[in-house]
């Protein structure tokens, strides 16, 4: 997984993202190779959070799908990014009933505190521990919904209506289940406590840019 920036810098790729796309829409290979790579590190890290070890070859299967619909998707580098991640999402679903087994991050559900009181952003912390392999098994032990929000807002860098739309739910809902996924996060991996979200609906903050 990358560092805490990633996030950000996913998204200033989306320009180059869209002009990738669009030429590989025409059929240029060698923009759809663009596109895979701006786009793939972002989609493994999130299908690890939901099959584990078997994320590449689910991303395998999702890239099969993502090239052979290509033509029909219409949008921005934003909106390719989101519309992969839905191919992904799916692939994943049914490669788990198909092991008839839950994502290793249905666990059981749990309230967590909203405002912990601190001088620093807690969420920022985590978000930068999340490079780290021991954050990203326990994203994968938060309960689902907070798993894949936390997944799909940090780790693939879709800000909050794009990530609802990839789950099928309202942006609130995704917001605020990355909100406490993310606090969870910050808990365990013993971060200090702090008094900001650090999630907004444009996107993740990272450490660089708190202040």
């Amino acid at each position: 997984m990358g560092q805490g920036g990633e996030p950000r810098r996913a998204q200033a790729y989306d320009g180059e993202l869209g002009a990738a796309v669009a030429r590989a829409q025409d059929g240029d290979e060698t923009a759809f190779a663009v596109a895979y790579r701006i786009v793939q590190p972002g989609l493994l890290g999130y299908l690890r959070g939901i099959v584990g070890d078997d994320a590449e070859d689910v991303a395998s299967d999702a890239w099969l799908e993502i090239a052979r619909d290509l033509g029909r998707f219409k949008g921005d580098g934003a909106g390719f990014r989101g519309w992969t991640a839905t191919i992904a999402r799916h692939r994943a679903l049914d490669h788990l009933r198909r092991l008839r087994v839950r994502p290793r991050a249905a666990a059981l559900e749990y309230e967590v505190a909203m405002d912990l009181p601190g001088p620093h952003t807690t969420h920022d912390q985590a978000l930068e521990s999340l490079s780290t392999a021991r954050a990203l098994e326990l994203v994968r032990g938060l309960p689902r919904d907070q798993a894949e929000a936390v997944l799909l807002r940090v780790v693939v860098g879709l800000d909050g209506p794009a990530a609802a739309r990839v789950l099928g739910k309202r942006p609130g809902a995704v917001r605020t289940a990355a909100h406490r996924g993310l606090k969870r996060l910050a808990r365990q991996l013993g971060v200090a406590d702090g008094n900001g979200d650090g999630v907004t609906d444009d996107g993740p903050r990272t450490l660089g840019d708190a202040t």
